[in-house]
């Protein structure tokens, strides 16, 4: 197995933030490369403007800013937490569920940004006029977790134990400082946002609703737009019958091909149509056929 492929294997076994914090760092890489080639315009297709009317025309920037890093130092400080977080989360709750906490506080965090930034004069952003920044999503995170297991704790790099209820009030607090000072306002409001959809979160969750159900269903109808439709026609499994074992050759080589065909039909139950073989799929195709 060569190099790429090894590398392609491992990238199929993360878990879906594992796959996130990969992609930032590949999306972090290609936008260096493209400041060496002179086409860093090409990033303010992603980030996300203040302006509602330079919006309207890039909708996308909504969730694509979360993916956009403005320095090495934030993209580390980001996927770290972010790798902390989700590791916590998903061995408590469904990983579409966190996924959720996650991306709406993207979304939440950017219409803060947007709704701050039309009624405020425009000095109040230090940021340009735009967003970037997966920050947003990893506020909510923070807060989700602090609010539904607060003494839960954490253990950075083995060195002291922390609990994440205390984690999430320093970040809120700087946050707020920081905010008053005008430091990056933008990018400040944008962290009220995801700690707010993150409190709501969970405390909805504690009451029996999940309130990111929605999205969720949205979200997987937009991805099942994009998976590719098999041509193979059906192929049933015939039910095993009592009559004595066949006698010429053409019953022979049909009861043959039903156990192949039975065969193949366990394995895709088991594991999946993409575990054939590209002989059995061929075979499954000359069967459907007939």
């Amino acid at each position: 197995m060569g190099t790429l492929d090894e590398l392609k294997y491992k990238y199929y076994n993360l878990n879906a933030f594992g796959k996130i914090i990969v992609i930032n760092g590949l999306i972090f890489i290609a936008l260096i490369l493209l400041r060496v080639f002179k086409l860093s315009a090409l990033q303010s297709f992603l980030v996300l403007p203040a302006d509602f009317n330079s919006f309207i025309w890039q909708p996308w920037s909504l969730i694509t800013y979360g993916f956009i890093h403005a320095s090495l130092w934030h993209l580390i400080i980001n996927m770290l937490m972010l790798f902390y977080l989700s590791r916590v989360a998903i061995n408590l709750f469904r990983p579409k569920l966190v996924l959720n906490v996650f991306f709406l506080g993207i979304i939440v965090g950017g219409l803060l940004f947007m709704a701050i930034a039309n009624l405020w004069p425009t000095d109040f952003f230090g940021a340009g006029g735009t967003l970037r920044g997966a920050s947003a999503g990893v506020a909510a995170l923070l807060v989700f977790v602090a609010t539904y297991m607060p003494d839960s704790e954490i253990r950075p790099f083995n060195l002291f134990t922390i609990k994440w209820k205390y984690i999430a009030l320093i970040f809120i607090g700087l946050d707020v400082f920081r905010m008053l000072l005008g430091l990056n306002s933008g990018g400040y409001v944008s962290h009220i946002g995801g700690y707010i959809l993150g409190y709501y979160y969970a405390k909805k969750l504690l009451d029996g609703t999940d309130i990111g159900l929605g999205f969720e269903r949205l979200v997987d109808h937009f991805v099942s737009l994009f998976k590719p439709k098999s041509n193979l026609k059906t192929v049933h499994r015939k039910k095993r019958s009592t009559k004595p074992t066949p006698k010429t050759k053409k019953e022979s080589d049909a009861l043959n091909n039903q156990k192949k065909i039975d065969a193949i039909l366990d394995k895709i139950s088991k594991s999946g149509y993409e575990s054939l073989t590209s002989e059995e799929k061929e075979f499954l195709f000359r069967q459907g056929k007939q």
